[in-house]
């Protein structure tokens, strides 16, 4: 038999686990979302997210980049300025993850069905 390499009782760290995870994490979906459109300085990311604390939004964006997926450009001027932005690569996981928000939006009415079948069938 066939290992899969997504296999549940394999190594902890692997890596495409571990960027995949990246990717699809709470708030690595709405940050490759918000800078396939555009890029964008922290504090306006922070904003139109929303609900994201200023930790959350710094430790998403250094996994991002660490994984190569955004790109930091800190300006010498002052005050200083940030600007975040998808790389090439980035852009390739936006879209997918993109898709699969559109996907959720066409589809939520029948989520929500699927739910209120599903919770009437236990009571």
């Amino acid at each position: 038999m066939a290992v899969s390499k997504w296999n549940v009782e394999g190594e902890a760290m692997c890596p495409r686990r571990l960027v995949l995870e990246h990717v699809t994490s709470r708030w690595g979906v709405l940050v490759l979302i918000e800078l396939n459109e555009r890029p964008y300085r922290f504090s306006e990311l922070r904003r139109a997210i929303g609900r994201v604390s200023e930790k959350m939004l710094t430790q998403t964006l250094q996994t991002l980049e660490r994984d190569g997926l955004v790109h930091r450009d800190a300006k010498p001027v002052i005050p200083p300025r940030v600007d975040y932005s998808l790389t090439e690569l980035g852009r390739e996981a936006a879209l997918l993850v993109s898709a699969l928000g559109t996907w959720t939006e066409e589809r939520m009415d029948d989520v929500v069905k699927a739910r209120e079948t599903y919770d009437g069938a236990r009571t």
